[in-house]
């Protein structure tokens, strides 16, 4: 019985694609592919973010560690994590800065 309704449905399908005018090559041609441009675009995009997040995530950490590390030589409490962190943080923006503004000009 499961042998007659997978013909049946066959039938099926194959008229309803002369009906519409496709056939089973048609339709595999039909199957839709990103176009090499935006692949590259999209590439070029998620490699930009990576960076972004790499530039931004290192200068915060190497502001925290050296606050952190004066702080302990010192014997502060936090004053310097805080004040590194703060640099760190800026300095991350800027480069994020300079590399959005060279892809501009470019």
């Amino acid at each position: 019985m499961s042998k007659n309704c997978d013909e049946s449905f066959t039938e099926r399908l194959k008229a309803a694609e002369r009906r519409h005018g496709l056939s089973a090559q048609e339709h595999q041609e039909q199957e839709p592919c990103v176009p090499q441009d935006t692949q590259k675009a999209n590439q070029s995009l998620m490699r930009v973010a990576l960076q972004v997040g790499t530039e931004m995530f290192s200068a915060l950490l190497v502001g925290v560690a050296i606050g952190w590390e004066l702080d302990h030589w010192l014997g502060t409490k936090a004053v310097f994590l805080i004040i590194f962190a703060i640099l760190g943080g800026c300095a991350g923006v800027l480069s994020v800065w300079r590399l959005v503004r060279s892809m501009e000009t470019s």
